[in-house]
């Protein structure tokens, strides 16, 4: 599967901005429907999206078309998402949308979807990747050094809770569920101390006066793929794919690629206590001569697979072509004892 780009380091950095100019000829469809989940975040997600293909095909009429799905069903009863199981949790429904012609497109946060390509469904653009890191939300605005032992944090990802442990071995962590509003209302009203959010999530929805601390990749890998939108059309379809390539981003599809692929080689799910993150080192625009999507580009990827309660954690680093380097370090991390935590977590 063909994963997307990397953010800024700073926190007042801006995320990477493409300009796309208007394609000169008419799209063969005149409007498209897409897909989306209910929350804010989601909603706001596919407006971005609609914004990119009318800005690349002027006249492009766009539908927005609301989907519920099983994670959003459990969010209700707060069940923990790796106690729910299965795979993509979020993203089903609206592939079943596709597949049944309701729907011409599926708008998705790309961490959210499996690795696993779904049958009769392909990622026809990866666009419009956000700051990848993640972020700290406290109700004092404390940051993590400055939190007190004891301090009630909530998260339901293996992955935040295995760096938080080894970031601040005295945290209590605590499942949270909810979109990005809910969970930063339950730190305000007392339920937790602080939480830990996505910080692309933070920023596409106006909230980073939220923000008490913002987590740099050097102390806290971001999961695979974090930041970016996947574009989800049906398989073979030439005439929504044209549209797609318009906005694909060929760097940010080479760094998640890089990314997933590890996440991929794993054997790892969404849920996985497993962390990546890639920069472009040689991005695909400095090889014009090679016309394939990522060919060409070389990226730097940080892996991290961790036991939950951060007793144990296996770190890799290395650099290449996108799914070269993804594949070379997943293995370096299973023959390191990434193998072990894995299967534990499994159970």
């Amino acid at each position: 599967m063909s994963p997307p780009l990397c953010a800024s380091s700073s926190g007042s950095q801006p995320a990477k901005t493409v300009e796309l100019a208007p394609v000169s000829r008419t799209p063969s469809v005149g409007a498209v429907v897409l897909g989306t989940r209910g929350s804010p975040l989601a909603r706001r997600q596919t407006m971005l999206v609609i914004e990119q293909l009318q800005a690349a095909w002027p006249g492009l009429g766009c539908e927005e078309r609301v989907v519920v799905t099983t994670g959003d069903r459990t969010q209700e009863t707060g069940e923990p998402l790796p106690e729910i199981g299965g795979k993509g949790l979020f993203t089903l429904e609206l592939e079943d949308g596709l597949r049944s012609g309701e729907l011409d497109l599926a708008v998705h946060s790309l961490k959210d979807l499996p690795t696993e390509d779904a049958t009769g469904v392909a990622i026809g653009a990866v666009c419009l990747r956000e700051d990848a890191r993640d972020c700290l939300v406290s109700r004092e605005g404390l940051r993590v050094a400055e939190l007190p032992d004891g301090a009630v944090l909530g998260t339901s990802s293996l992955r935040r809770a295995a760096q938080l442990h080894l970031l601040r071995p005295g945290f209590t962590l605590e499942s949270i569920r909810g979109n990005v509003g809910t969970r930063i209302r339950k730190v305000r009203t007392g339920g937790y101390d602080a939480t830990v959010l996505a910080a692309a999530g933070v920023r596409r929805l106006g909230l980073e006066t939220e923000v008490a601390e913002w987590l740099p990749p050097e102390s806290f890998l971001p999961a695979p793929g974090q930041g970016a939108l996947a574009v989800q059309c049906r398989e073979g379809d030439d005439r929504i794919l044209e549209l797609l390539h318009a906005i694909d981003d060929a760097d940010a599809r080479a760094t998640t690629t890089a990314e997933r692929t590890f996440l991929q080689e794993l054997g790892g799910g969404c849920a996985a206590p497993v962390a990546a993150y890639a920069e472009t080192v040689r991005g695909v625009a400095d090889n014009a001569s090679n016309s394939s999507s990522q060919g060409g580009a070389s990226v730097r990827l940080r892996g991290l697979v961790a036991r939950p309660d951060g007793g144990e954690v296996v770190r890799v680093t290395g650099e290449g072509e996108p799914e070269e380097v993804g594949a070379r370090l997943a293995h370096e991390a299973l023959a390191g004892g990434a193998d072990r935590i894995l299967a534990d977590v499994r159970g």
